[in-house]
Parts: structure tokens; C-alpha cells; sequence
């Protein structure tokens, strides 16, 4: 099955990894580029994973998980090898309604983790359905050497524009010409989308 592509809006929104090897760094470090709320729970904790508590001030808590640990959440990352442990979490967030990745385990999952390219306000992502994180990832880097390097400052001015002129169809037509003459401009086989 694959997965519907959505951007969430983490703001407010609390989330929850469990476990703190290296998996769990790398959800950490991807959730860092939308969010600070985020609490770890796990016994042990790596090199990596601690500088990214002290350097972000992130909540941790030195233990196992337990039932109840879900409670306020919007999101659970279940980063630990332990399926057993991967299931009582899914089973505990289906209970409150709270949405959980199991690391490898598509089938604990309620939404996985793309390859993303974040630049500014712009986020490109990738997927495979969790059939080949390794391909998206790879695809990622041959993506984004395509990327101009003035993307951020164009998407100020895309943004500057929409805030400063009524919405309506004259807002509409100044940012699709913008959009237009700027990916021609750097893509310059692509004609009208």
C-alpha cells in the first residue's frame, strides 16, 4: 500500500521518539527542522542523541518505555528494534489516536518518514512507501543539486508578495508569472505546467 503524502503542521504539537541509538538521532534531527517539542524516552542514550537533547533543549526521561507514556502526544516514533515493544506502542497509540512510525515495520506505521530536501520555506519529499528508503535518499542528493541556490530569497519575495497584495485573481496571476519566469530561468527546458 502507499503511504497519502501530507505536510503536518507541527507547531503546538508534541512529539514523542522512543529509543536513543542512532535511528532515533536521525528522526530527531529531521524533526529538529519543524519542531523543538520533543521529548525522549529511552534507558540509554548515544553520543549523538545527547548533544541533540543539551544543544536543542529537548525533554528526557532515562527510562523504558511504559504504557501511558503516550498521553499528549500527536506523534510517537517507535525507534527501537524490539517489535514486541514497536507493537504495544502502535496498539497504545490507536488507542488515544495518536499518530506512530514504527522504524522498518510499515506495518506499525501510520505515516513514514520521506526523504526531504528543506530549504527555507521550500520542502521537496520522497518516498517509496517504505519499500527503499536507500533509493529516495539517493534520489534526494541527485535532486538537490538541482535546487538554485537563491531559492530561499525567491520564496521571500513570493511571500512578501502574497502578504502585501489582496488575495484575488491579480495576487494569483503576479505569483504564477513569478513562479514561471523563475523555474524557466533555471529549468529552462520546462514550458507551461
Amino acid at each position: 500500500m502507499s503511504f497519502f503524502p501530507a505536510f503536518l503542521n507541527l507547531e503546538n504539537k508534541k512529539i514523542l521518539v522512543v529509543g536513543g541509538g542512532k535511528i532515533a538521532g536521525d528522526k530527531i534531527s529531521r524533526l529538529l527542522n519543524f519542531t523543538k517539542d520533543i521529548t525522549i524516552i529511552s534507558p540509554k542514550i548515544d553520543t549523538r542523541v545527547k548533544n541533540l537533547i543539551e544543544n536543542h533543549s529537548l525533554t528526557y526521561k532515562e527510562r523504558e518505555y511504559q504504557k501511558g507514556d503516550l498521553k499528549d502526544f500527536f506523534i510517537v516514533v517507535a525507534a527501537v528494534d524490539d517489535i514486541k515493544i514497536q507493537e504495544a506502542i502502535f496498539k497504545e497509540a490507536k488507542e488515544l489516536k495518536v499518530l506512530v512510525n514504527s522504524v522498518d515495520s510499515t506495518d506499525f506505521c501510520d505515516f513514514i518518514f520521506p526523504s526531504f530536501i528543506k530549504r527555507g520555506d521550500l520542502t521537496i519529499a520522497f518516498s517509496t512507501s517504505g519499500i527503499s528508503p536507500s533509493f529516495s535518499k539517493y534520489l534526494k542528493k541527485a535532486f538537490e543539486s538541482l535546487i538554485p541556490e537563491n531559492i530561499e530569497t525567491f520564496l521571500k519575495k513570493l511571500k512578501s508578495i502574497r502578504e502585501n497584495m489582496p488575495k484575488g485573481k491579480k495576487r494569483r496571476t503576479v505569483l504564477d508569472k513569478e513562479a514561471k519566469e523563475y523555474i524557466e530561468k533555471y529549468f529552462k527546458r520546462i514550458k507551461d505546467v
